[in-house]
């Protein structure tokens, strides 16, 4: 690490005289589904909807999907192919082609743009994400429009965002953005697929979507070049309304409504005259997502989206208890087991277990050993072993994530202090370096 690298600090939005506004396109309204041909009306709309957006005062980033399906026709290829390497040499190949069609409609409007690409490894680092804040605050103080996909050439799979609904979440939460439009193939947010339900309803607003993903049917998958669908919208509406963003989903091929949807949801600093009222019912055209009225501060934000988990802390009742009600550290007398290998400082993901038996409560993360204990210790016939054997296959245990973390400890540090008091450490260890395994700051719970 640099040596002034501690001292990065995110550069804060300047006063508001506008409105910092992401828009995200997808695939299928970038590239045609079947010829991979590009869409240019779509792009020409966007070009336009970006450039007025930006003559009234707002700022605009881009997140730009569609690198595999423009790649996919440079290469005459028909489909996708299945293999990592090749999909990502695709994408290699798109990308460049991509960008340049996206200059050459910005550049008829004298519009500078910038390409932004982004990996989980790039956010997983305090001070690379704060680099990265930065530099998207430094483009859009200069007029520049961000331009934003993920490095597919690049990215590995586990730590992948794995879709650009994510990734344009996460844009939006680093930007301190207002609005985050997902522009798609449907016109909003129904309560089953319509295209296959005619009595499916159109969804205006949700304020609880946790509730909203119990309710409805939300299975439609991406296209085939594509890697989203509804239920990632949903993903990505979640984590941008907890950084207080509005998120809207809306038809990608009529993104100039765009226009008419910030005027009537934000008519005081959309710098246009207030929508006039339909002369009749029309039809919802999107459906919003409203933010969090006590958004995530920054850190625990990034520590819950942004740091990618290295391994997993087993926690007891009592330590549930104490991080997820209460807000405390997490101790290592709490501590049941970890998994993976990660060193001091790296994120971990802390995660409390209950058992089941035959849909019974069997124990709980602190009582595992009562599991093995209730089990023939030694097994004297070979009945006795089917019924440890069966016993086992009927056990169902259940993971409830409690939050992610920076760990003070080493994996195998924690395994040698686990279940111990602070005051063993320096015996156990040679050494105390912190009294608690993660503690409230360094944690997203």
């Amino acid at each position: 690490m640099a040596p002034n690298a501690l001292n990065v600090q995110a550069v804060m939005p300047a006063a508001k005289t506008g409105l910092t506004i992401v828009l995200k396109l997808g695939t299928s309204s970038i590239c045609d589904p079947d010829t991979h041909m590009p869409q240019l009306a779509n792009l020409s709309s966007m070009v336009e909807l970006v450039s007025k957006l930006r003559n009234l005062g707002h700022r605009v980033i881009l997140v730009s999907s569609g690198a595999v399906g423009v790649g996919l026709r440079r290469l005459n290829m028909p489909q996708k192919p299945k293999e990592l390497a090749k999909v990502q040499a695709v994408a290699a190949v798109g990308q460049g082609r991509l960008m340049a069609l996206w200059d050459d409609l910005f550049g008829q409007l004298g519009q500078p743009i910038a390409q932004v690409l982004l990996t989980r490894n790039d956010l997983a680092e305090r001070t690379q994400y704060l680099n990265a804040c930065n530099c998207f605050e430094a483009l859009l103080d200069m007029g520049v429009i961000p331009i934003v996909n993920e490095n597919d050439t690049v990215s590995v799979g586990e730590i992948r965002f794995g879709d650009n609904d994510t990734l344009s979440a996460i844009t939006a939460g680093m930007v301190h953005a207002d609005f985050l439009f997902l522009l798609t193939d449907v016109d909003c947010l129904y309560t089953d697929n319509p295209r296959t339900n005619p009595d499916a309803q159109p969804i205006v607003t949700v304020h609880d979507i946790q509730t909203l993903k119990e309710q409805i049917c939300v299975t439609s998958a991406g296209s085939s070049v594509g890697t989203g669908g509804m239920i990632t919208k949903l993903i990505a509406a979640e984590l941008a309304n907890a950084k207080g963003v509005d998120t809207v989903i809306a038809r990608g091929s009529t993104s100039l409504r765009v226009l008419d949807i910030v005027r009537e949801l934000a008519p005081e600093l959309c710098n246009m005259p207030p929508a006039k009222p339909p002369k009749s019912p029309v039809e919802p055209y999107y459906t919003r997502f409203v933010a969090q009225p006590n958004p995530m501060v920054d850190r625990k934000w990034w520590i819950l989206h942004g740091l990618h988990t290295a391994g997993t802390i087993i926690i007891d009742a009592g330590a549930m208890v104490a991080v997820a009600k209460f807000k405390k550290s997490l101790f290592a007398a709490g501590v049941v087991r970890v998994e993976g290998h990660f060193s001091a400082n790296q994120g971990v993901r802390i995660v409390y277990e209950t058992r089941k038996l035959d849909g019974q409560l069997l124990s709980r993360s602190n009582s595992m050993e009562s599991t093995r204990s209730a089990a023939p210790r030694s097994p004297t016939s070979e009945s006795d072993s089917e019924s440890v054997a069966s016993l086992k296959s009927d056990i169902v245990v259940e993971r409830v994530e409690i939050g992610h973390g920076l760990t003070n400890y080493s994996s195998s540090e924690i395994k040698r202090i686990r279940g111990k008091h602070s005051s063993e450490f320096e015996q156990l260890l040679g050494y105390a370096d912190s009294d608690c395994i993660i503690n409230p700051q360094q944690d997203s719970g």
